[in-house]
């Protein structure tokens, strides 16, 4: 008996920037499923993809706070969508503001939780920066598996921000030299029962990433076989409790190593993830275009997660990336794309897609922040 999946179709009718990079005001209504942005170097064609990924993550890969994401001499920037589910109209807003908290709203009501904004939106970022991904440094690694994260498990932005809090907290309890060993234990028993919290949910999202990203990898590589390994404290797959109390057992352990170097030496901020083709570490041995493989079926097993995980389609955002694929990748990667599935791209030019591709896609030409 063949079982049909039926997802919940999404799309992405508008979006509207104010003060946000180098955009004074933009609004572009999506008419297509397929949107071409076209536009020389440094004119913001990423900034629009990067606004989009902010309203699914509350998050981006390229900035470290959201200050960043303000036009230069202004105080405020508002980022807002009206996006369709099924039969259902919604508007997305997020105010940021400075060291005020960002404002979040849906259909113009406050959400004061960020997990009941990050329901609504989901969308995967694939950018020409991502094909770097195993060479860069682990932070842009763990940044990335975060991110990924968000858009399944929208509470683990909460557990998240709450680990990073505990551990600013003792890394600045650390740096004053002043240690108590009963407020030092505080700290440890808080910061073991936040990173369980953020290692268990990753640890469980690679596994099921992984679980996707082989067989993508396959259907490249027909004779490399694809394997993701967290690491971690541990190699095994505890529970959150067990976890917790390895995490506290070892922080005891290194306890005056850490106040003698004044750092936090344990914790989900020290974690990396290995990728391996046939055993071997790839981040090391593999070839450029080993690599790319790799990254382009990770890419592709987020999209089938968020799918399975959350029944809907999401955007699929493309920075810039077909002018890095060869043309073997490249058929893959648009093969690959379901005609449910929204995309929005950036390119130089259209040098890189074939006239059928064209055929139906709204072209969009970007200079300096503003539509020509």
């Amino acid at each position: 008996m063949t079982i049909l999946l039926y997802y919940n179709l999404m799309k992405l009718r508008k979006l509207i920037l104010k003060n946000y990079r180098n955009y004074e005001n933009f609004e572009y209504n999506f008419s297509k499923n397929k949107t071409l942005i076209i536009g020389k170097n440094a004119q913001g064609k990423t900034n629009i993809l990067e606004a989009i990924f902010y309203l699914c993550a509350l998050d981006s890969s390229r900035i470290k706070k959201d200050s960043e994401l303000i036009q230069f001499n202004k105080e405020i920037t508002t980022i807002k969508a009206e996006v369709s589910k099924n039969d259902t109209e919604l508007e997305l807003e997020v105010i940021l503001n400075p060291p005020k908290n960002k404002i979040l709203k849906v259909n113009g009501l406050k959400k004061t939780k960020s997990r009941d904004f990050l329901r609504v939106l989901s969308s995967v970022n694939f950018s020409s920066s991502d094909l770097l991904l195993l060479r860069g440094e682990p932070q842009n690694r763990r940044k990335w598996l975060d991110l990924a994260i968000f858009q399944v498990y929208p509470l683990y932005a909460e557990k998240l921000a709450k680990f990073n809090k505990i551990r600013l907290q003792k890394a600045n309890y650390l740096a004053n030299g002043l240690i108590q060993n009963d407020m030092l234990d505080v700290f440890n028993e808080q910061l073991s029962i936040a990173s369980a919290n953020v290692i268990y949910l990753r640890k469980k999202y690679l596994l099921e990433l992984e679980r996707v990203a082989k067989i993508k990898h396959k259907a490249m590589a027909q004779n490399e076989d694809l394997t993701i390994k967290y690491q971690t404290i541990t190699d095994e797959f505890l529970n959150i409790e067990e976890l917790k109390d390895l995490i506290y057992q070892k922080l005891n352990e290194i306890k005056q190593d850490e106040i003698r170097r004044q750092q936090c030496l344990i914790g989900a901020h020290r974690d990396d993830i290995d990728f391996y083709i046939n055993e071997i570490d790839s981040k090391k041995f593999a070839s450029q275009g080993q690599q790319r493989t790799i990254v382009l079926a990770l890419k592709l097993a987020e999209l089938q997660i968020i799918k399975e995980k959350i029944n809907e389609t999401p955007l699929l955002l493309l920075d810039d990336v077909l002018a890095e694929l060869d043309n073997i990748r490249q058929n893959y990667l648009l093969n690959a794309i379901e005609e449910d599935i929204q995309m929005v791209i950036t390119s130089v030019d259209t040098l890189a897609f074939d006239e059928k591709f064209l055929e139906n896609v709204d072209i969009v030409k970007i200079s300096d922040g503003k539509m020509i």
